[in-house]
């Protein structure tokens, strides 16, 4: 009975989403243009945090192999 409920509440929240995404998109759409741009500053730090750390890496092995 656990599984068909589960099955049951999933379809229902999943049915409500498309609904309230019909509903809001404009707000959606606002909220997004917030985002976006925070995220994409956020990855490309990331980046460049990987890049400087990957970058230390082959220096520290070409010291090792002097």
């Amino acid at each position: 009975m656990g599984k068909v409920l589960s099955l049951l509440i999933g379809a229902i929240v999943a049915v409500v989403g498309v609904i309230l995404l019909i509903a809001w998109w404009y707000e959606l759409l606002f909220v997004l243009r917030g985002i976006i741009p925070g995220v994409l500053i956020l990855g490309g730090v990331i980046a460049v945090i990987a890049g400087f750390s990957e970058f230390k890496d082959v220096l520290k092995s070409k010291g090792e192999k002097k």
